[in-house]
């Protein structure tokens, strides 16, 4: 019997995700008829058909679906297999591949790789900015190293580090003669303009709910999918927004004033696909992230 070769892999899962042998010869940058071909010769080897080919849409047979399952599962092992082995030790080189929810990148990132680039200046970074499930299915697919969220509800396979408190406040651009010790009662927000993040956020739904629970209604004025955008705003004008606390700490021209109940503090979290091989550009980073969130005072994880 002939045997499977890598590229059988990966024309099926390529097919199986397009759905279309068209579009998956285009993605694989080989011919339809030469992409078929193989299909078939893989079927003949594993000795069942793997692909159901009747309908408008092609769709795996319930044998297919198994196969698939295990194929791409094998490639994932095979990809860490083969980063274990250029693996340096003494990370003079490697690589890491991180994904991170927005908020992050306006307090967090930038103290991160300036450290990661001063301590291992051979280690290059692909940094992602992705929402939390992304982020998720990401690692289980072996397309990042880690990622940094939240703890929570996490799918299968994907194991949370908790690294710190990240706590939301009320930010305005006021003078610092702003009271920051007696807190604002959140029901004084009422009728008050805002500027927030967009819905593209899910710190977005933790504000919203935090409002409807304590039955405050401000105006949102200013709806912005980026950090930068929003501290600018509040910088400029005279509307106030909710964001971390620890953005406040890098930009002196703005200022946090406590509100009266707080905001739900939420658990920062480094994520891993559990069982994954960690390189030690993955180690390092690691150790890393620990020693800067501590040298920068967060408030420790529970």
């Amino acid at each position: 019997m002939a045997s499977v070769e890598l590229r059988h892999l990966r024309y099926l899962l390529a097919v199986a995700e397009h759905g279309n042998f068209t579009r998956a010869a285009e993605e694989l940058h080989i011919s339809q008829p030469t992409l078929s071909q193989q299909i078939k010769q893989l079927e003949r080897t594993v000795g069942v058909q793997l692909l159901d080919r009747t309908g408008r849409t092609v769709r795996l047979t319930d044998a297919g679906a198994v196969y698939t399952d295990h194929a791409g599962r094998a490639l994932r092992d095979l990809a860490a297999g083969e980063r274990a082995v250029h693996d340096v030790q003494n990370l003079s080189r490697g690589h890491l591949r991180l994904g991170a929810t927005p908020t992050f990148t306006a307090y967090l990132l930038g103290p991160l790789v300036a450290e990661l680039h001063a301590r291992h200046s051979g280690i290059g970074l692909t940094l992602t900015e992705m929402p939390q499930d992304r982020i998720e299915a990401a690692l289980l697919a072996d397309d990042l190293d880690l990622g940094i969220a939240f703890t929570g509800h996490h799918l299968p396979g994907v194991a949370a580090t908790a690294l710190f408190t990240e706590t939301l406040t009320l930010v305005t651009g006021a003078p610092a003669d702003v009271d920051r010790d007696t807190p604002l009662p959140v029901q004084n927000l009422t009728g008050r303009q805002l500027a927030l993040l967009s819905d593209d956020f899910a710190t977005r739904g933790h504000i919203d709910a935090y409002f409807l629970r304590h039955r405050a209604a401000p105006r949102i004025t200013v709806e912005a999918n980026s950090i930068q955008a929003l501290t600018e705003i509040v910088r400029r004008t005279d509307l106030a927004t909710v964001l971390p606390d620890a953005i406040t700490h890098d930009h002196p021209h703005l200022t946090p004033v406590p509100l009266e109940p707080p905001l739900p503090a939420r658990t920062v979290a480094l994520l891993h696909r559990e069982g994954a091989y960690l390189g030690a550009a993955t180690r390092a980073f690691t150790r890393l992230i620990h020693d800067v969130v501590h040298t920068r005072g967060y408030t420790p994880a529970p």
